[in-house]
């Protein structure tokens, strides 16, 4: 489970973690999140976002922004990731997540094995979210950020199920995909999508 142990190492000052949300998704966009807990005031239960069922989720989604001292979440575009690929536009939304924090922070939390081009001291934590508490905070504030946005979306492309499958490419949504083609919330640079454009 994670714990505070990284963010204590930094102190003094305020340590962010920040996560991202949908990197693999076959369509909409990379959502980023930062979060500054307060050290002896974090909801119980913070976990990988991934370990955690929808509806605790979306409970600590809540406690997470009623009780951090500060959070912020940004996203980078679908046509920002098929301009400059997944991994750099993932870094983009991380950077405006922390911009949107308007917090001086001293050092900041990244999950995964390398940080964004930014004017903050920080460190990569690779597994973060299982880690660092705030890493934690940051990946349940991105993950249901973009669920609600594929959500939202579906309404407007019903056949490709992401109210369930939240634009992964399950099975469903693959076919959906050869039967009515791509929308504009696709990833065209990425391979299923760009293979169907080919045909």
């Amino acid at each position: 489970m994670p714990d505070f142990t990284h963010e204590l190492r930094h102190h003094p000052g305020l340590v962010a973690g920040v996560d991202e949300a949908g990197r693999g998704p076959l369509a909409g966009p990379v959502v980023a999140a930062a979060v500054i807990l307060h050290a002896k005031d974090c909801p119980d239960g913070l976990n990988d976002s991934k370990q955690l069922t929808a509806a605790r989720r979306a409970k600590l989604e809540v406690e997470i922004k009623a009780r951090a001292l500060c959070w912020g979440v940004a996203i980078a575009s679908v046509a920002e990731i098929d301009s400059l690929n997944i991994l750099w536009a993932t870094m983009l939304a991380m950077k405006r997540a922390m911009e949107a924090l308007n917090a001086d922070c001293a050092h900041v939390l990244v999950d995964g094995n390398r940080c964004p081009d930014w004017r903050w001291p920080a460190t990569a934590v690779v597994e973060g979210d299982a880690k660092c508490l705030s890493i934690a905070a940051a990946s349940i504030i991105a993950k249901e950020t973009r669920d609600r946005i594929m959500v939202e979306a579906s309404a407007r492309h019903p056949h490709y199920g992401w109210e369930s499958n939240k634009g992964y490419g399950s099975p469903y949504h693959l076919a959906a995909l050869r039967e009515h083609g791509p929308t504009p919330l696709h990833r065209r640079s990425f391979a299923p999508v760009a293979q169907l454009l080919l045909l």
